[in-house]
């Protein structure tokens, strides 16, 4: 008989069923939870549509909505630059981490095949342990001719170590069989990566274009390093400007003849206009991330 079998039998503690007043207290407590959670983000999309007379009004939640914030937002123009900064950004910086990634990740994973891989290999991890500071990058943006331009925000940070990592992982997953037998088809390098590799690397490959989409689209430090031209800002530091330092959207208006909404409602919009697009995103890739993560990050 196994001990597992004996503690059943024994009536072990944490192998019986709950009782149910234990399971009505963690249904309330995780009940709390999700409330906290959700609250937040109900209020600042209630309040980004509230009519102005309600938001002037100071109420805890409106009853009434407009979409004047949203029109006096698109017609200052700061905050739709801001937002087209960040989806350049994010799109063009995306597809490139991932073709440089996935590129590296497949030389680094055939360590036999690929002189001095390991070598590679080991220096690409030291930099997950070590880092040159502020100094030394922004001294490397500048003689590189980075400054002020949104590729400064991309080039830079293009790889990522850990998502390398796991990418290689799952590359050395991957059935040796069915590349050996590609090889003797007649097959390349080249076309065995791009026919055979990515094909079957999308769960993967689509966890890792979300992270280095969500990296991108909250880029916000580098930015202020950086980017000194307020027409190349991205949307985070926009939101930082018109938020939280309360400086005022200009020409946010909804037409001359109308006064601008209530700032508070500005605020919430901005911050809407900041999250909703990774939101969006997110439950459309969320069925990879078992199969993507846990496959590249176990190996072995």
């Amino acid at each position: 008989m196994t001990a597992l079998a004996q503690q059943r039998r024994q009536g072990a503690p944490w192998l019986s069923p709950p009782s149910p007043w234990i399971r009505a207290v963690k249904a309330v407590v995780i009940g709390l939870i999700v409330i906290t959670m959700l609250y937040p983000l109900v209020y600042v999309i209630a309040m980004s549509f509230a009519a102005p007379s309600q938001a002037r009004a100071g109420v805890v939640f409106p009853t009434e909505f407009s979409l004047d914030a949203y029109r006096a937002i698109f017609n200052g123009g700061t905050v739709t630059q801001g937002l087209q900064n960040s989806l350049f950004i994010t799109l063009t910086g995306t597809l490139l981490s991932l073709t440089a990634t996935s590129m590296l990740a497949w030389g680094l994973a055939r360590t036999r095949q690929v002189p001095g891989a390991k070598f590679v290999l080991v220096m690409i991890l030291a930099t997950m342990f070590f880092s040159a500071g502020i100094i030394p990058n922004f001294m490397l943006v500048k003689y590189l001719g980075l400054l002020d331009s949104t590729w400064s925000l991309i080039i830079p940070g293009l790889i990522s170590a850990f998502n390398m990592i796991v990418i290689r992982n799952f590359f050395q997953g991957l059935p040796e069989e069915l590349i050996e037998a590609a090889r003797i088809d007649g097959a390349g390098e080249w076309r065995i990566f791009l026919q055979i590799v990515l094909p079957l690397s999308k769960p993967v490959l689509a966890v890792m274009g979300l992270f280095y989409a969500v990296g991108y689209w909250n880029t916000y430090f580098n930015a202020l390093l950086y980017i000194n031209d307020s027409e190349k800002w991205p949307i985070q530091v926009v939101l930082q400007q018109y938020v939280l330092a309360g400086v005022q959207i200009p020409g946010a208006v909804v037409s001359p003849d109308q006064p601008p909404p209530p700032g508070v409602t500005l605020q919430m919009a901005v911050i809407v206009l900041a999250t909703v697009p990774i939101l969006v995103v997110y439950p459309f890739l969320q069925r990879y991330f078992t199969s993507g993560v846990l496959t590249g990050a176990v190996k072995g």
